[in-house]
């Protein structure tokens, strides 16, 4: 009987190893980005919740960033360089703790895979800077584009429209 548990332990042990313990494969490599800074010029430059979620892929806590509930008309930016990746008129409120917006400014962010929770997820960053943004799905609105990026507001700088 120990004999055969040890053997089932072991086949489980073994047998779980799935894609999110192995190595990513990176499709593009920080050299790939307009904006290129080395890793001592990325944390003099952000703060350190800015630094883990664009340069580490972390995620902020929910519920945590000042943009959350942001209703102004303007843009939201990439907090690392600057470039324009969302707009205030395709934010919605998906009740996730999340900035989310139903659409990206085209060409501004790319898309990759991750999967680092055991699951195939779009992973979302910068196409200038490289920066991790967040992920997209397809639980947003239906009356729209269907998708929800659900984004962390460390990522993000406001710039409100001057009308």
């Amino acid at each position: 009987m120990g004999k055969r548990l040890l053997l089932l332990a072991l086949v489980i042990f073994f047998g779980c190893k799935g894609t999110s313990q192995e190595e990513k494969k990176e499709t593009t490599k920080e050299t790939d980005f307009k904006v290129n800074k080395t890793d001592a010029e990325w944390r003099a430059e952000l703060t350190d919740m800015e630094y883990y979620v664009l340069r580490k892929a972390a995620t902020e806590n929910a519920f945590s960033s000042e943009l959350l509930d942001n209703k102004q008309k303007g843009t939201y930016v990439c907090a690392g360089c600057g470039t324009p990746l969302f707009k205030s008129e395709h934010k919605f409120k998906s009740g996730t703790g999340w900035p989310s917006f139903d659409r990206e400014i085209k060409g501004n962010v790319a898309f990759d895979t991750d999967y680092k929770i055991g699951v195939a997820r779009t992973e979302e960053h910068c196409a200038v800077c490289g920066g991790h943004l967040g992920h997209v799905f397809n639980d947003g609105p239906s009356n729209t584009t269907g998708k929800r990026h659900c984004i962390n507001g460390a990522a993000l700088d406001f710039i409100p429209d001057n009308n």
